[in-house]
């Protein structure tokens, strides 16, 4: 049995992950932590475990294995690193931390305790994802020069994001920092590492942070990936190009497809299977001894995209 807690309820998919893990029969929760005393007891009280005030004693608990991290961002690098020299493994959602060096300091830790860390990349889970993949690295549209991804929802213009989201202090930015992160490791998990960027960031419903946002990465291979977003956009389905010098690789759009077009007309392939989640990929590399597939350095390659991001606004 894995004896988890739950390191704080900030983010919109706490919920959505910890029914994950208290509905997964290899775990239970043990104990959960927040800065907001009355909102962890409220929550502990939901999900029938200890509220523990203090998070270095919550830590030094025999009966917690490993962390849910579910912080705001701005705690990320602390309650990490806290975990990891405890000999917690950890789960966390994304973005690691605001820089690359936050993120490094966090990898050192957990690279040198040899806990098993996962960051929650679902995009990659998913089947036309892995598809994409593997056609890249197969060469079926040739050497890739373009690649853009836009990945948007109406949480800012229809008002159902929490107020907490536009605190530029704990979330580090806006739409780019949350909803723009898929983007950002998909083009890295596909192109490589960036070398420059530029972003045009706007503020539509609120002036604390962005709401709606592009950036444009040119990358060390030469191929330029861009990254859209925002919380702004109506019946604006996902949309996904990739183009190479032998043809073109579509998904999403309003029909919701992925097709292929190298010189014979447009394809639609038949796709594999996509792979489990983040949260059963974390269990079972505790469980396996064995590597989670969205390791530390996946998540300190996204901290270093969004700097880029943010750092280099137009």
């Amino acid at each position: 049995m894995i004896n988890v807690a739950l390191v704080g309820t900030w983010h919109v998919h706490f919920g959505g992950y910890a029914r994950e893990i208290q509905n997964d029969g290899r775990c239970r929760i043990t104990a959960l932590w927040d800065p907001d005393a009355a909102k962890g007891k409220e929550t502990a009280a939901q999900y029938g475990c200890d509220f523990v005030e203090d998070y270095d004693a919550l830590l030094a608990r025999d009966d917690v294995d490993a962390v849910l991290v579910c912080t705001s961002t701005d705690l990320h690098k602390e309650v990490v690193t806290k975990a990891a020299k405890a000999g917690k493994h950890i789960f966390t959602e994304k973005v690691l931390c605001f820089t690359e060096a936050e993120a490094l300091e966090a990898a050192d830790a957990v690279k040198k305790s040899g806990v098993k860390f996962c960051i929650s990349y679902p995009w990659r889970c998913r089947s036309d994802f892995k598809w994409v993949k593997q056609a890249v690295d197969e060469g079926l549209i040739g050497k890739v020069n373009y690649c853009r991804m836009r990945n948007a929802h109406n949480g800012a213009s229809s008002h159902w994001l929490p107020a907490t989201f536009y605190d530029a202090a704990t979330c580090g930015g806006g739409a780019m920092m949350d909803l723009g992160a898929h983007g950002m490791y998909l083009l890295y998990w596909l192109l490589g590492r960036p070398v420059k960027a530029a972003s045009a960031m706007t503020h539509v419903t609120v002036d604390s942070v962005e709401d709606n946002a592009v950036t444009v990465f040119t990358f060390e291979n030469g191929a330029i990936g861009v990254n859209e977003t925002a919380f702004v956009a109506e019946n604006n389905p996902f949309s996904f190009e990739m183009v190479g010098d032998k043809g073109t690789i579509l998904l999403g759009g309003f029909m919701d497809k992925a097709c292929y077009n190298v010189g014979g007309g447009w394809v639609f392939p038949r796709l594999p299977q996509g792979d489990p989640g983040p949260i059963p990929s974390w269990l079972n590399a505790i469980e396996n001894d064995t590597e989670a597939p969205f390791g530390i350095d996946d998540a300190v390659a996204l901290s270093m995209m969004m700097e880029m991001a943010y750092e280099n606004q137009r």
